[in-house]
């Protein structure tokens, strides 16, 4: 998976991804608080990588949509639904964030979501996609702000188009060479410069 160009001016690397969330009972004693919770299942790229223009980017969004799942993961009371054409823009300020998440053990998809007050699942708000992202900068904003935020691992397609646009626009800063220990300045145990002279003693100590 890759793109063979980049438009720096009004084009940027996408993907349209579709987001799966669960809606499993909760059990326990935290029943007695929360009677359901939303747990991110997957997030499954639709198509190949393109090239989108940012003003369409939110337009091709659909209305979630349940679905019934080959495996049920052991919860038959669980309830799947899908978020078609979420869209995945990568941007070149943001190589770091998508260098960090390569070189995690597990690189992986992020997806910022919101309980929406709008859309109700059983009476109550159900879980909608806010956001989906490779960096691990954009992440690590939304945890800072107490955002909603899960994580899939990341394909090994998807992985490999990353690390394309990671090789061509991501530069490693070059480390300051460390000042060597014998160039540090000498001092007394006040903090003063200590001068040292290399002058020879013109007469011995005994003196003539």
């Amino acid at each position: 998976m890759q793109t063979d160009s980049y438009d720096t001016h009004a084009r940027r690397p996408s993907i349209d991804v579709a987001v799966v969330m669960r809606r499993e009972p909760v059990t326990g004693p935290m029943s007695r608080w929360q009677s359901a919770r939303w747990v991110l299942v997957d997030v499954i790229p639709e198509g190949e990588p393109f090239l989108a223009d940012l003003s369409d980017v939110g337009q091709a969004m659909l209305p979630p949509e349940e679905v019934v799942p080959v495996d049920a993961g052991g919860l038959p009371e669980a309830r799947h639904w899908i978020f078609r054409h979420r869209r995945v823009t990568l941007f070149r300020d943001d190589a770091e964030g998508y260098f960090l998440n390569l070189t995690s053990p597990t690189p992986c998809f992020w997806v910022f979501w919101r309980s929406d007050d709008e859309w109700l699942v059983d009476g109550e708000p159900g879980a909608m996609p806010q956001i989906v992202t490779l960096s691990y900068h954009d992440a690590g904003r939304w945890l800072d702000a107490q955002e909603k935020v899960d994580q899939v691992p990341a394909p090994p397609a998807v992985v490999g188009w990353l690390q394309a646009f990671v090789d061509r626009h991501h530069q490693v800063e070059p480390k300051r060479r460390k000042r060597p220990e014998s160039f540090r300045p000498l001092t007394d145990r006040f903090g003063q410069p200590v001068r040292i002279s290399t002058d020879k003693l013109s007469r011995g100590r005994g003196g003539t």
